[in-house]
C-alpha cells in the first residue's frame, strides 16, 4: 500500500519516511513514530492500517541522523543498538523529523502523532513542543520525565500493566500529574501493539487501536 518518500526537516537534513496513502480520499494526516527498532516491518503494517481506515500516514525514520536504513529485530543485540541510536539522537532532532513529515501531511487536513515505545515519548513532546491536533503515545517510557510540560492538543496514554521497562510508578506519576488526560492500562507487557514481539497481547492490542481510532476521529476527522 505504501512506499518510501523522502522529508526535508527545517534544519535542512534530509530523511527518508514511509508513506501510506488510503484509496478515497483522506480524513486528515498520522505521523507514525517508530520505536527503536526502526522503519521496519510492523511499522510499515501499523501505516498501512490506519491508511486503510482512511488516513494519509507517514513513518519518518528517525535513525537516518544515525544511520540510514535502520530496521532491526527485538532482542539481544539488536535491542542493544537500538537504544545506543536512540540515546545518540536525543530529543529534539526526532522532533524536528516530526515536524517535516506533519507539514507534509497538512494539505490533506488537520494531523495526529501516533508514537510506540520511544516513539510513545516522542509523541508527548510533539504534543508540547510542536503544533499537531492530536497525540497518542503508546508505552512511552520517558513521558514521566516530560509530564511538566504542557501539552498543546489533546492527548491519549497507553501503558502495560506489566511492563517490564516502564515501573508503575512512572505511570502513576503521569496519571496523578494528568488527571485530565485519558490513559488506559492494559493487562499486558512492554510492546504488546506489536505482533512480532514477545509482549504481544492480541486482546490489549485490539482495544488500545479502537481506543485510539476513537480517538483519532474525535479529533482529526
Amino acid at each position: 500500500m505504501g512506499s518510501r518518500v523522502e522529508l526535508t526537516a527545517s534544519d535542512g537534513h534530509i530523511l527518508s519516511a514511509y508513506r501510506a496513502d488510503p484509496q478515497d480520499e483522506a480524513r486528515g494526516g498520522i505521523v507514525v513514530v517508530q520505536e527503536v527498532f526502526g522503519v521496519n516491518e510492523h511499522v510499515r503494517g501499523v501505516c498501512d492500517g490506519y491508511a486503510a481506515d482512511g488516513y494519509a500516514v507517514v513513518a519518518p525514520a528517525l535513525f537516518d541522523r544515525v544511520k540510514q536504513g535502520v530496521e532491526l529485530g527485538y532482542e539481544g543485540a539488536d535491542l542493544t543498538h537500538g537504544r545506543e541510536f536512540r540515546a545518540e539522537l536525543g530529543w529534539d532532532n526526532p522532533l524536528l523529523d516530526v515536524e517535516a513529515a506533519a507539514a507534509v501531511l497538512r494539505p490533506v487536513g488537520k494531523v495526529a502523532v501516533i508514537g510506540y515505545c520511544f516513539g510513545g515519548s516522542v509523541a508527548w513532546l510533539a504534543a508540547t513542543r510542536l503544533v499537531v491536533d492530536a497525540a497518542v503515545g503508546y508505552y512511552g517510557g520517558q513521558v514521566a520525565d516530560f509530564i511538566e510540560e504542557e501539552p498543546k492538543c489533546p492527548v491519549l496514554l497507553h501503558f502495560g500493566e506489566s511492563d517490564a521497562f516502564i515501573p508503575i510508578e512512572s505511570v502513576d506519576k503521569v496519571q496523578e500529574r494528568r488527571p485530565d488526560i485519558p490513559l488506559y492500562r492494559y493487562p499486558a507487557g512492554h510492546g504488546f501493539n506489536c505482533e512480532s514481539r514477545a509482549d504481544y497481547h492480541e486482546e490489549s492490542a485490539k482495544r488500545a487501536r479502537t481506543r485510539t481510532l476513537d480517538f483519532i476521529r474525535l479529533h482529526i476527522g
